[in-house]
């Protein structure tokens, strides 16, 4: 047998086992593995930006999990199970492939994915943000949305009208801030971050990924700091702004170096 198939066939018996003899797996139900669910997700996202592939490949071992165990609690129900869920998918792959399973031509990648888009609305889908989760985080659901309507042409025809509209979305921050109208500053801001989730599409940078990096260097310069200010007997919360930058510099200097 392929080792592969040997692999899931091993995972759907321990399934069985354990949703038939272990208490707590006997208990859970779609609703109580939803937000363990998007707790390992967030685990892969993390092992991912770490660039673990040993981590990565075991939090994918604990999404298969969920995967598994929600079409248990499915063929449980008699609405769906694994074996469909599979084939259900596998459909639908080669249906949006025509270039590949059909006989349709495409010349690049921005081609498969305006094909994949128009495919889906012509399985019944009212519109191509559709599909856009209502719970995914506001910054990846703007890139999301902006990569869904660029697949049917709304987009700049230029990155250098995606700067004009950067620079006119702060003129216009800057304006709501300055009449102190707090709701209003809120949408300019919204807008403002939209337009740079725009611009990085044109640099061909995740924004998620990105703001998350820049978090993470921010923790470990500010760790560091604090750190130094310890080794020094100082509190930071007793500390000036200009003393509390020296060692941030000096925080700065030394993780650039480690790196």
């Amino acid at each position: 047998m392929d080792p592969r198939l040997a692999a899931f066939e091993r995972l759907l018996t321990i399934m069985d086992e354990l949703r038939e003899q272990c208490p707590w797996d006997k208990k859970q139900t779609l609703e109580s593995l939803r937000t363990l669910t998007i707790e390992e997700t967030y685990e892969l996202a993390d092992a991912i930006l770490d660039r673990d592939d040993q981590q990565i490949a075991s939090e994918l071992g604990d999404l298969f999990l969920h995967l598994v165990f929600y079409s248990k609690i499915g063929s449980e129900r008699g609405t769906f199970d694994v074996t469909s869920v599979l084939n259900g998918v596998c459909e639908k792959l080669i249906h949006r492939h025509p270039h590949i399973y059909g006989d349709v031509q495409v010349k690049d990648e921005e081609e498969v994915k305006a094909n994949w888009e128009k495919l889906k609305l012509k399985e019944g889908k009212r519109s191509v943000l559709e599909g856009v989760p209502k719970s995914l985080p506001a910054l990846v659901k703007a890139n999301r949305i902006q990569d869904k309507v660029k697949g049917i042409g709304f987009d700049w025809d230029e990155v250098g009208q995606v700067w004009d509209k950067l620079d006119e979305e702060i003129g216009e921050l800057r304006e709501a801030f300055e009449r102190k109208g707090k709701d209003e500053t809120e949408l300019e801001f919204g807008d403002v971050l939209f337009s740079l989730v725009n611009i990085s599409r044109y640099l061909d940078v995740n924004p998620e990924n990105a703001l998350e990096r820049t978090n993470q260097k921010f923790i470990k310069r500010f760790m560091r700091m604090e750190e130094l200010c310890s080794e020094q007997d100082l509190k930071l919360s007793e500390m000036k702004l200009e003393e509390m930058d020296r060692y941030w510099e000096q925080a700065k200097l030394e993780l650039r170096e480690k790196d």
